[in-house]
């Protein structure tokens, strides 16, 4: 099965709204197999985006997934980009 990187940037001033939402994003997270990581990008010791490292069927299947996300759901993200990914090391 493929691998994918969920790429995200927080919008401007969503840092409340994220802390908010944070335990509904871990759940999401949680209950899909296959999320190999996940965690925020961080600026001036603040999350500010987040990066997971997914398996999944097809580009479309891990993009519908990543729209069901909390985070994305409550408008946090600015941004996202999902791109195939292959893992050389580690």
């Amino acid at each position: 099965m493929p691998y994918f990187a969920v790429i995200c940037r927080d919008a401007p001033g969503m840092l409340e709204t994220r802390l908010a939402v944070r335990e509904r994003h871990l759940d999401h997270l949680g209950r899909r197999a296959g999320v190999l990581v996940a965690g925020p990008f961080i600026e001036n010791d603040k999350p500010c985006g987040s990066l997971l490292i997914v398996e999944g069927e097809s580009l479309a299947e891990v993009s519908d997934w990543a729209g069901y996300d909390p985070y994305a759901e409550a408008g946090v993200f600015a941004s996202v980009e999902i791109v195939e990914w292959r893992k050389v090391i580690g």
